[in-house]
This record gives structure tokens, C-alpha cells and sequence, in this order.
């Protein structure tokens, strides 16, 4: 088993959230100095030239960052118009945090079924989305909403413009839960 691997990809997984090396213990049933060897092997890994990230550890917990020398390559892809264009799934989680903001990324997560970490970071640095405190949920997690920016990117003059969800599709749907085709028959004695 390769521990290096498993703990990129824990590493990878956690995102911006990060992991902490008790937590990191826990997962890879490891001892904290093995787990601080296998971070140290990982981290020089990561420190050559010819890598884009690094290991950081930032707010108690160890996570993979872009490295600082490579700021203004990140910083053209933020402004570079082509790359502008909103996704679908972009505009799915954009879609939750106006309607539910402000919201954690965990709870953007739970309603998508899939890790939104990626994309939430890239509405923030698009100006659309800013953290808006601390949610009181266990582990403190940052709590996300809206920005005037994305008030001005829609023409809306605030976020009480938003067009009303349909509750028709949602309440056909909730139904739906609750019924079935299949009637039941009254057994022979009529009870």
C-alpha cells in the first residue's frame, strides 16, 4: 500500500476544508509521527520546481495550495474573458447560494450530492461569491453568499429579484414520494 498516494488523495479530497493531523491519524490508522514523516516526504516531493502545489498548513489543518510564484498565471486565468463563461454546474451552485445564502459548502455539497469546493472557489475569485462568516456548525466552516458584483453580472438590484423557485414542480414531486399507482384491494371480508 502506497501511504504517499492515500494521502494526496486524502489531501486532494479535504479541498480548501483541509485536514488536521489528528483527523489524518484517524483515516490512515497511522501514529502522529508517521503521519508527520509521510506530510515532511510529501511536502519536499511538492517543493521542486516542477510542481504547482504545495502542502500548507493554514488554520490547524494541512492542505494543498498553488504556490505563490505562480500568482500571476492563476490571476490571468481569473480575468481572462474566455474563461468567464459559466458552466452549468457553475451556475447550479451559484443558483443554491443565492437562494440559500448564506450557506456552507458542506450544505452546497449535501443538496448537489457531489464536492463543490472547486467551484465555489472559483465564483470567489470571480467576485460573484465572498465568505460571509463562520456557520456555528461543527468545525466552524465558512459560510458563503452573494456579492454586488453578482447582483450587477444578472441586473438585479438586489437579491430580492431573484425569479421565484417553482413550487408546483416541487410540490408535484413531493407528491409523487407519497402516492402509488397501485391501490389496495379490500380483502374478502370487507375490512
Amino acid at each position: 500500500m502506497n501511504k504517499l498516494g492515500i494521502l494526496e488523495g486524502i489531501l486532494f479530497v479535504v479541498g480548501d476544508e483541509g485536514i488536521t493531523l489528528n483527523n489524518l491519524c484517524d483515516v490512515m490508522d497511522i501514529e502522529k509521527e508517521e503521519a508527520k514523516e509521510l506530510l515532511l516526504k510529501l511536502k519536499s516531493v511538492y517543493e521542486s520546481d516542477e510542481r504547482g502545489i504545495r502542502i500548507s498548513y493554514l488554520g490547524d489543518a494541512f492542505k494543498l495550495t498553488t504556490k505563490e510564484e505562480h500568482k500571476e498565471y492563476y490571476q490571468k486565468l481569473v480575468d481572462n474573458p474566455d474563461a468567464n463563461t459559466l458552466s452549468p454546474s457553475t451556475l447550479e451552485v451559484l443558483a443554491i447560494i443565492a437562494y440559500n445564502q448564506p450557506i456552507t459548502r458542506v450544505e452546497i455539497d449535501e443538496m448537489r450530492g457531489v464536492q463543490s469546493g472547486y467551484i465555489v472557489r472559483r465564483l470567489v475569485a470571480k467576485g460573484l461569491v465572498k465568505e460571509a462568516g463562520k456557520s456555528k456548525m461543527p468545525g466552524r466552516p465558512n459560510m458563503y453568499r452573494t456579492t454586488r458584483e453578482f447582483l450587477d453580472a444578472f441586473g438585479l438590484a438586489s437579491i430580492n429579484e431573484l425569479p421565484e423557485l417553482d413550487k408546483e414542480i416541487e410540490k408535484e414531486e413531493e407528491t409523487e414520494l407519497f402516492t402509488s399507482i397501485y391501490k389496495e384491494e379490500e380483502n374478502e371480508v370487507g375490512v
